[in-house]
């Protein structure tokens, strides 16, 4: 199943199920416990807006979790996963600008990952029950300030956190094995990374499980998994987002979130 939320023409905030022919079928109930899918159906088209799949109450993130983005920047590969946290305000749709923060605006990155949804709250759960706990997968991207996170503060939650800094969607598909994904992003049509999630140093139910044993994740919470190589700041030269730019991540089997960037202007514009 794909699960997508959005907004009806009544401006309802609702979940549905997305079909193979892209129409709508819309959910009653909590997709977090208990739903049914109705009968009835809405094109896609007709819905005001796709809006990413959660509002989740937490964003936790993995740092060098794909061993060609570990060796492009030439780190070792860690012994343990890297966490950091997001800010939940940072979550946008498909379709959505990416905004260039007014208060760092010039060496923003981009970062395909697979996110994965929290369906279930988890505390202390196994690597091999984790699946139990998943939800299901989105795209992601894990945009970042790089010289918030390099030179300016040398560290990574304003870097990672700013508004528009998680885009996430175009739905969440539960139906899928997240060991072996082609994962793609594209900038302005032309391919900066292209991976398999079969490249994640820890993978998805080792990385779930690991987080649980340090923190409750609660329904709905955003796990992003990593970024494999081809980052804009390990270019020669670096390459970072502009206005008028537009950022595609595409994962197997869950879909495309496109996403154009604009500049973000300043309070007392």
């Amino acid at each position: 199943m794909k699960i997508v939320r959005f907004r009806d023409s009544a401006g309802r905030e609702r979940y549905g199920s997305l079909t193979e022919q892209g129409q709508i079928q819309p959910i009653e109930g909590d997709i977090f416990g208990e739903f049914s899918v109705t009968d009835e159906l809405i094109e896609s088209s007709s819905a005001q807006q796709i809006l990413a799949p959660v509002d989740p109450p937490l964003i936790m993130a993995a740092g060098l979790n794909y061993k060609s983005h570990a060796e492009e920047g030439g780190f070792p590969h860690p012994e343990a996963p890297l966490l950091f946290m997001k800010a939940p305000t940072a979550i946008v749709g498909p379709d959505d600008s990416i905004l260039l923060p007014h208060t760092a605006p010039d060496e923003v990155d981009y970062e395909a990952e697979l996110a994965v949804i929290i369906g279930k709250e988890a505390k202390n759960i196994s690597a091999e029950s984790a699946r139990e706990f998943i939800l299901g997968y989105a795209c992601g991207n894990d945009v970042t300030a790089r010289d918030c996170q390099m030179r300016l503060d040398r560290q990574w939650t304003r870097a990672k956190s700013f508004d528009t800094f998680c885009p996430l969607g175009p739905c969440i598909a539960t139906d899928v094995d997240p060991e072996n994904l082609d994962i793609t992003l594209k900038l302005n049509g032309k391919i900066m990374q292209h991976s398999n999630t079969s490249d994640l140093i820890f993978p998805v139910d080792e990385l779930v499980s690991y987080i649980s044993q340090n923190m409750t994740l609660r329904p709905g919470t955003v796990v992003m998994t990593g970024t494999p190589g081809g980052v804009g700041v390990m270019r020669q030269p670096p390459v970072f987002l502009k206005p008028g730019d537009v950022v595609e991540v595409t994962i197997e089997r869950i879909g495309t979130i496109r996403n154009p960037v604009a500049l973000e202007l300043p309070p007392d514009a």
